[in-house]
């Protein structure tokens, strides 16, 4: 009996020596940055519409959640099946951009982001933490004006104007650090169905020429002009869609 009574008390020893040990394990787990992870307003000032742009890069992960500055969730994934083993890494996701002129007012839509710090918190395959943040402001641009494709020199030039310095959807001042031109090629004639042949980001600058390799006669193009802001938000103003000879 006393036998017994001490195997009993050696087995519950070890009992709690493994359950220490996995809790101790589990403690330790590491805690990783994610490689990127970003939040910006995207405005398109042709639409008018406005909306939000999420990104983010890491070990590979089978969940994540992006947490607003008021800890709220506005974003949570998780993989399952054999992609919740196997792993995710990068995710690019972009909202709704509504009308804000007939659908929903540009004020409700920043309510809706507000302006701070964005925690994003993640677990990778091997069961480590994955943590970022990333700073969402209301300082968006107002879209490039006067965007236009003319043809100097035998090249296609696109050139644009800056926007103005403060913000007419916030009133906050804007600084743009670059722009970026995207030019597509209108598959069988329909603007509605399009290959992108050139995208170049460029520093404060308010032209670019588009290398003649790029163009095939007798096709039409469209093509836009983002801005954008240092803090990483950006307008859009597309040009009027061209036809090469």
């Amino acid at each position: 009996m006393k036998r017994a009574i001490s195997m009993l008390f050696f087995f519950g020893l070890a009992t709690a020596a493994i359950f220490s040990a996995v809790a101790a394990t589990d403690g330790l787990a590491a805690q990783l940055p994610f490689s990127k992870a970003m939040i910006i307003f995207e405005f398109n000032s042709s639409g008018p519409d406005l909306g939000i742009q999420v990104s983010l890069d890491g070990e590979p992960w089978s969940e994540i959640k992006i947490v607003d500055p008021q800890g709220r969730a506005i974003l949570e994934i998780e993989a399952a099946g054999r992609l919740k083993k196997f792993g995710l890494t990068e995710l690019f996701a972009e909202s709704n951009e509504p009308n804000f002129i007939e659908d929903v007012p540009a004020q409700e839509i920043l309510d809706r982001f507000p302006a701070g710090v964005y925690k994003f918190f993640g677990k990778t395959v091997e069961g480590d933490r994955l943590v970022g943040e990333a700073t969402l402001t209301h300082a968006i641009p107002d879209g490039p004006s006067a965007v236009s494709a003319q043809v100097i020199s035998g090249n296609r030039v696109i050139s644009w104007v800056a926007p103005p310095a403060v913000s007419s959807l916030t009133g906050l001042p804007v600084a743009i650090v670059g722009y970026q031109v995207i030019v597509e090629r209108a598959d069988n004639d329909q603007l509605g169905a399009a290959t992108r042949i050139f995208d170049v980001k460029l520093p404060a600058v308010t032209s670019v020429t588009v290398p003649p390799q790029f163009l095939e006669s007798g096709r039409q193009y469209k093509f836009e002009v983002l801005a954008i802001e240092a803090g990483g938000n950006q307008s859009i103003t597309e040009g009027v869609p061209f036809q090469t000879p």
